[in-house]
Order: structure tokens, then sequence, then C-alpha cells
């Protein structure tokens, strides 16, 4: 036994009856003839609980003496943009005489859900007070020692829980192209920022789409590297097997530079313990290919020719497979048929995971977890599960559903995962990228409030085509190739992202292939075709 029970202490509140009352939500039990002894253990343990909650926690401290919080507050209506894009507004300054000046008076900003240091933090909810963090994130920490500004956090959807931006209970985020469509989410401020030129960099995170789907749907350049390459210590957690935190920036320059600045192993999160050292990377200098001579690259049939895409979204999209193989790529069709089964093994993992995050059950991983924060907005109670936005109560309620009524399907849910990813590893040895929209549409408008499914109707399908990488890991880009007509309206033209996809740890060929499409047109400039 790992904990002693001979002497329990005073005060103890074990009772008769608590071990059965344990169980009695699961239908099971124990012999009467053994409930003392359970008690006498159950009693054990709530001490041994007692008295870990008293040790003092552990956490990195940030460096306030290098890098000062300065003037942090709540921005004034004035001080927004783009609708209600802000979170919190100040400014920290990066290193001055930074050996490795990558992002030297950059300007970024961060998601909502990424720990700052004495920046109050939402999580895009009202439904517990603003919590504060006593620690920078380590990608915060990296950005800001290789010399970039931060200038606020940045509107996060409700628990990062929906690409739509209308469901924060901070406020809408606004398209940058057209007001009373979405920014996509659940990184909605930070897209709108960097598309509407308001910031160099953003910084997201992406568990099914996140920084891809703001990315596409507000014209700019969002990337969600290779599982674990980005140590996602201090940033808030949906399943770690989906976490992944990445740049949106108007470049694939800037990206690639914040790539360089926030990749490698920190020492805490046991995601990155492959990724590499921190400062060894190389990902901006190598974009030096003008031409994609020698580069295979596979359109994925299972992409594009579904009923969801919509036929503007789809014409842009050959429109830039065209481009691709003008600079000389060999490009041919490919078909990867568990390609179709990602939205449903996402689903799966994500309710019963997720619930368990919400709920305040994640475990099983080395690294830093928030505890303020789950001491923040727990236990629930109605009154606060209620102000909850649908996406993310449907979370809870599908979760403790599929728990109950099918249980180890999350397990399966791995393993066919798995099987998808190495289906995708043994097509990557015939092509060094895979292409299709990132989303099957442009921006929908923002969503009604009257009902639950009037809430969810505008991220029906969204992520056909990127919550597959969460499963697989692969890094996949989104970059803006165009524009399409809005669903409802003809005149308002909105965006058009090309999702491009690599083999695992291949994030530099995406990065090149990406680099090289973008500097061979202006796609701004299609708006007039």
């Amino acid at each position: 036994m790992s904990v002693f029970f001979e002497n329990i202490l005073p005060g103890n509140p074990v009772k008769e009856g608590d071990v059965e009352a344990t169980l009695t939500s699961l239908n099971i039990s124990i012999r009467p003839e053994d409930a003392a002894d359970y008690q006498l253990l159950l009693a054990a343990v709530h001490d041994c609980a007692e008295h870990v909650s008293q040790l003092p926690d552990y956490q990195p401290l940030p460096d306030r003496k290098r890098f000062p919080r300065q003037n942090v507050r709540l921005p004034d209506q004035d001080e927004q943009d783009f609708g209600h894009a802000w979170s919190y507004r100040f400014l920290i300054e990066g290193e001055t005489a930074s050996k490795t000046p990558i992002l030297k008076a950059k300007s970024v900003c961060i998601k909502d859900c990424i720990a700052v240091a004495d920046v109050p933090q939402s999580f895009g909810s009202d439904a517990f007070p603003a919590w504060t963090p006593k620690t920078d994130a380590t990608i915060v920490s990296r950005v800001l020692e290789t010399g970039a500004n931060i200038v606020g956090t940045a509107t996060c959807e409700n628990f990062c829980n929906s690409t739509s931006s209308f469901t924060s209970a901070q406020g809408i985020v606004e398209n940058p192209h057209a007001a009373g469509y979405s920014s996509g989410g659940s990184t909605s401020g930070g897209a709108a920022l960097v598309a509407g030129g308001v910031v160099d960099i953003a910084l997201g995170t992406d568990q099914g789409g996140s920084i891809r789907v703001p990315a596409s749907l507000s014209g700019c350049v969002g990337f969600k590297p290779t599982h674990g390459l980005v140590p996602f210590t201090g940033i808030s957690s949906g399943d770690p097997v989906d976490d992944h935190a990445g740049p949106i920036a108007r470049s694939v320059d800037d990206v690639a530079a914040c790539l360089d600045a926030i990749a490698g192993y920190d020492g805490i999160d046991d995601r990155s313990l492959g990724a590499g050292r921190p400062g060894s990377f190389d990902f901006q200098r190598s974009l030096t290919r003008a031409r994609l001579d020698g580069i295979r690259v596979g359109v994925l049939e299972e992409g594009y020719t579904n009923e969801h895409v919509q036929s503007g979204v789809r014409n842009v999209f050959l429109q830039s497979v065209d481009r691709l193989r003008a600079l000389d790529a060999h490009v041919e069709p490919v078909s990867i048929p568990l390609h179709v089964e990602g939205p449903s093994i996402w689903t799966i993992q994500q309710r019963i995971s997720g619930a368990a995050g919400i709920l305040g059950h994640s475990n099983g991983r080395r690294g830093l977890y928030l505890t303020d924060f789950e001491r923040a907005r727990l236990p629930w109670t109605a009154p606060n599960f209620q102000k909850l936005f649908p996406s993310t109560q449907n979370t809870v309620v599908n979760g403790l559903y599929l728990q109950s009524r099918f249980p180890g399907l999350y397990g399966k849910a791995m393993n066919v995962g798995r099987q998808i990813r190495d289906a995708y590893e043994t097509c990557f040895e015939r092509f060094d990228v895979v292409v299709m929209p990132t989303t099957p549409f442009v921006a929908p408008r923002h969503g009604s409030k009257d009902s639950v499914l009037e809430c969810l109707k505008p991220s029906i399908g969204m992520t056909l085509n990127t919550a597959v990488f969460n499963i697989t890991g692969h890094p996949a880009l989104s970059l803006p190739v165009g524009w399409s007509a809005a669903v409802d309206d003809k005149a308002v033209l909105l965006p058009v992202g090309l999702q491009i996809v690599g083999a695992l740890w291949q994030d530099k060929k995406v990065l090149q292939v990406a680099k090289a499409l973008e500097s061979s047109f202006v796609w701004q400039d299609t708006k007039a075709e």
C-alpha cells in the first residue's frame, strides 16, 4: 500500500455508507462484510488527498523583472477591433538585446486560453470569474525572448469549443472582410487581428481546426505543426492527443520565423519529448525555393469531391492546384478512403476526453497542470453550467453518455485514428505533401442564439478536412489562395484557404511548398478575376 491507514486523522469526514454511495452511479457494489475495511481505506485516501491539497504548487515563475506587464486593462469599445477581437490590452516588451532576435519588434497577440502571468483570462466564458495565471506559457516566454512585443490577449470562443466567432461570452468577433460573417474559431480574435493588419502574429491553439479554420475564413496563414513540435505548457488543454499550438500570420515567412522561436522541448510537456532542442530549427531560412520541381503533390479526392464543398471553393482550390503544377510540382490525384472517417473518430474522442477536461477529470500526462484555472471553475453548479455555450454543454452531455453507454469506445477511436495516421504515412511515401480545401465553404454568417441547433448550425461540416489531422498529428497549414461568394449573398466575397499537409515532422516541407505558392501570385488580387 502507498497510503498508511492505521491512524486516521481527527475530523476525517468519511463515514459508514460512503463507500457504497461512491459506487452507486456505476450500479456496482462491494460485499457487505468488506464495507468496514473499504471505509478505512477510503478515509486514508481522504487524509492523503487533504495532505496533497495543502502542499505548495509547483509552477514555472515568469520573469517579471525582465518582462514587466504594462497597463493591463479591459479594452474600452474604442480600443476594440472587429467587434470584440481583444480580450485584454497591455504591453510586454520583448528582449531588445536578444541573441536570437527572430521576432524583433513583431507585434504579437495571445489567444485567451494561453497563460500570460498577471493577465486575467476568461476562456471565452462567463460561467466563472476570470482567473489570473501565475505563470507564462512556454510559447509566451519564447516569443518575448526572441524580441517580439506582446500587445494583448485575443478573444477565443467559448471553452475553445467552436469554429464560429459568436460564441464567446465576451462578444462577437467580426470577419475583417465582411461584418456579420464569421472570422472562424476558436482562435477568432487572433485571426481577425492578423488579417486586419492590427498585429503581425497571433499565437493560437488547434484541437480540431482552431488555427486553420479562422486562418481560412479570415484570409491569413495558419499553421498547426506536427503534434508535439511546439510545447503546450501553460495552455488550457482539450485532449492532450489533440492539443497543438502554433502561429497565425499574414505571410509564410512570419509563420516560419515564429515557429523557429517557439518549437522545441521545454523540459515540461511530455507531448514534446521528441521535438528537439529549442533554437535548433531553421524553418525560415529554408524558405528559398521559388520553384517546386521534384516536389510531389497529392490532390486528395476525398477532400474536395464531397457534397459539402461549395462550388466556388472547389473552383479556387483547383486553380491553386494548377498554380502548383505551373511551379513544376509533380501533381496527381490520390485517394485515402479512411480520410472520411476522420470526423467520426474525432467526434468520439473529443466528446469523451473533452467532457473529462471540462469536468476536471483530466489525467495521465506529465507536464504543467493549470491548477488555478481548475480552482476557479470547479465544482460545476447548475447555474454556471447553464451559462456555457451549447457546443460546450453538448460536449459534456455527449461525453458522459458515451462513457456510460459505450465503455471502451475511446480506445477504439484511438486505434482507428492510428490506422488513419498510418494510411497517411503510407501516402507520404509517394508524396511530399497532400492538398485539399481547408474548409468546405467560406465564412458563414453568425448564427442565431434562438435555439441550441441554431447556435450550432454555422459550424456543421466546417472541420471535415481539418479535425482528421488533429487525430493523426500531421503538420497542416492553411494558405489564403482566393475568394468565393458567400453562401447567402453572391455580392459578398470571402477568402478561401488551401490546406497543405505533410508527413510527421516534415513541417519544413509544408512551409516550403506554401512559400513557393504564396510567392507565385498575389492572392488578394484574384478578387477581380
